[in-house]
């Protein structure tokens, strides 16, 4: 009977998320490569009732037994709650709560304010990241966090702070202060974090700084974008043997050749258009459920057989697996 009901739970995956399966019952409902994988993990609105665990690789993968980190806490707010992207890998959250209360403390840092994490159950994402699909990913902004607990209406609209000067390139040190970059080493010092990543102009600014620690500068790495929050990225946690891990970086703290090569790449100007119209570049095709590991389709079903009223549920095998 299990069988019929993972079986059963699995084909309901196309039939739900896609409108065009809806309409044509005689479309292969168990397709797993006719629907988008960000249109059904973007769908979900609850975490797989399943042990916790990061699934495949960090910009390809999913997340079950997600846990969500409060929208209020001491030391921290959640931002932009419309997007329920506020889950993560129960390691992953204790650290931003960790964090949160070592800045505080120890840095001076008001209080973060916290940006996407990830969805109930991973997966890619109707908008924005590539990664952030297995729980183990953090936006954190460099905005500090106001006095006042902020209304919804604010997290929403709440536009957060560029470091960068007029340049776009550089750091601008009327913003980007000393505090900013105590907040970044602290959470590069973490031993479960393997990376930081923020704007090459950030980086520099950190390079250029008298009289700092620089043990986890390695773990800081320029790249593009990150000028307004610094990515949070833990590695794969003990259990979750599906995870694939990144290379590990380098072992110097990139404040020679790696970060001078940053600074020119962005300094160059553009190159000149090329005559004629521009060339449309064909879309990449979005991905599936059939890309993603194939315990991706077990998360996102999970919740199905709980519904199904099978006393075999995903939620009391979550809770045996905890008490083990």
């Amino acid at each position: 009977m299990r069988r019929i009901a993972i079986a059963v739970s699995m084909i309901s995956i196309c039939a739900w998320a896609s409108p065009a399966a809806a309409a044509d019952p005689k479309r292969d409902q168990g397709d797993v490569t006719a629907v988008p994988a960000k249109t059904i993990f973007g769908a979900q609105r609850t975490p797989s009732p399943l042990a916790a665990r990061s699934i495949g690789f960090y910009s390809r993968g999913c997340l079950s037994g997600a846990e969500a980190i409060p929208i209020d806490g001491n030391n921290w707010q959640v931002m932009r709650l419309s997007r329920n992207r506020n889950w993560g890998h129960p390691r992953l959250v204790t650290l931003i709560k960790r964090l949160a209360k070592d800045g505080a403390e120890k840095d001076g840092w008001p209080g973060l304010l916290v940006g996407d994490i990830s969805q109930p159950r991973g997966g890619p994402m109707l908008t924005g990241h590539a990664s952030h699909q297995i729980g183990l990913d953090a936006d954190i902004w460099l905005t500090a966090m106001p006095g006042h607990r902020m209304t919804r209406g604010e997290r929403e609209n709440l536009s957060a702070t560029s470091m960068l000067g007029p340049d776009k390139v550089h750091a601008d040190p009327s913003v980007f202060t000393a505090r900013h970059s105590a907040i970044i080493r602290r959470a590069a010092s973490y031993p479960q974090v393997e990376r930081v990543l923020v704007h090459p102009g950030i980086k520099k600014a950190m390079c250029e700084e008298k009289g700092v620690d620089r043990t986890d500068f390695h773990k800081i790495r320029p790249y593009w974008g990150h000028h307004y929050h610094m990515h949070i990225r833990i590695a794969c946690p003990a259990g979750s043997t599906d995870c694939r891990p990144q290379p590990t970086t380098p072992n110097d703290d990139g404040c020679g050749k790696e970060i001078t090569d940053w600074i020119a790449l962005l300094e160059r100007p553009p190159p000149p258009p090329k005559p004629g119209p521009p060339v449309k570049r064909k879309p990449k095709p979005p991905i599936t459920l059939a890309d993603l590991p194939a315990e991706c389709r077990m998360v996102v079903s999970a919740g199905e057989w709980e519904k199904s009223g099978s006393a075999d549920t995903p939620a009391k095998g979550a809770a045996q697996a905890r008490t083990r």
